[in-house]
């Protein structure tokens, strides 16, 4: 078996793997992509290059159509599998090109080439300069499409936070909330939902203006990010001065701890606020509720629910926790 011998290189050019049998065949598409500036990797069958492939994630495989162990065209199908994962990788390897190369030109083969995940094709004997100009092409569509999809994942993130505060804004809190109940429902797991209001914070913007009434909230929802640890957890400016923090498999004790974990770390900022008539800094009311979603409840009971808590602990005296 031929072993795995990258080109080393400090500008990091495109990688390409080959996965040819004929070692002189091998060596011949080396030199010739070498010579072009690429980084290169071998495998000497299929089995060692789909190992080769998930290890290294080439940017383009050149691959021999007929292999003994694994011919190319089950190698190019098993290439393709590997974009159906959730994994982040699946995106890269569903986008990374395959260039078959066979002494096969007919028709059927041809047809079964491009029906396996091939992207391109060249014949034997190899025209150097046509394999030349595909490869280059091929990588240059390849990167093209991963600029794409990376700018439309940052369009997509900038459409689910809010500008001000940059935790999640309202549409991605009511898309998250429907989702997490209906898997808690299926997994039959407790969701709890905690709503944050500032206290006085009309009161604390005709004090200090709408400019320091923005930096608040800035500073309020990053101390409550603070507080929620855990990465399936969600941050959501739900409105106004008004944030909404969704705790899925938590039940209503370890909600509780969050949300007096969320009041300390507002009260800690002690961001001034001489308006209000319980502190003297910006305090926090948090309304807690949590369920076990059924077919027979609803999440907007839930948030009914969460709500009640949030107006009962502003009834009490404000900078507090309230449980429903």
């Amino acid at each position: 078996m031929a072993g795995i011998n990258i080109t080393p290189s400090t500008n990091d050019p495109p990688l390409v793997l080959i996965i040819e049998d004929d070692r002189t065949t091998r060596l011949l598409l080396r030199r010739a992509m070498e010579k072009e500036g690429y980084r290169v990797a071998e495998a000497s069958d299929g089995e060692q290059g789909l190992a080769n492939y998930t290890r290294l994630k080439p940017d383009i495989v050149l691959i021999d159509a007929m292999m003994p162990v694994m011919d190319g065209f089950t190698c190019c199908r098993h290439l393709q599998a590997f974009g159906g994962g959730e994994l982040p990788e699946a995106t890269i390897f569903a986008r990374t090109p395959v260039l078959m190369i066979t002494s096969l030109d007919d028709p059927e083969s041809v047809d079964r080439a491009f029906e396996v995940g091939a992207s391109d094709f060249v014949t034997k004997p190899i025209h150097w300069a046509v394999l030349r100009q595909r490869v280059r092409r091929l990588i240059q569509q390849s990167q093209l499409y991963r600029q794409l999809e990376a700018a439309n994942r940052e369009l997509q993130r900038l459409a689910t936070l809010d500008a001000l505060t940059k935790v999640a804004n309202r549409r991605r809190f009511d898309e998250f909330f429907q989702r997490e109940w209906r898997r808690m429902m299926r997994e039959q797991a407790p969701l709890s939902l905690i709503l944050c209001d500032v206290d006085f914070f009309k009161a604390y913007n005709d004090t200090y203006g709408h400019q320091a009434g923005d930096d608040c909230l800035q500073l309020v929802a990053a101390a409550i990010c603070e507080a929620v640890k855990r990465p399936g957890d969600l941050v959501a400016r739900y409105g106004g001065e008004e944030f909404a923090v969704i705790l899925p498999r938590t039940d209503a004790i370890g909600a509780v701890v969050v949300a007096e974990e969320i009041r300390t770390k507002v009260a800690g900022l002690q961001i001034a606020h001489n308006s209000s008539t319980v502190k003297n800094f910006v305090t926090l009311s948090l309304g807690v509720a949590c369920t076990v979603p059924s077919p027979d409840s609803s999440c907007e009971q839930l948030l009914e629910q969460a709500d009640k808590a949030l107006y009962e602990a502003k009834a009490g005296g404000r900078d507090r926790v309230q449980l429903l």
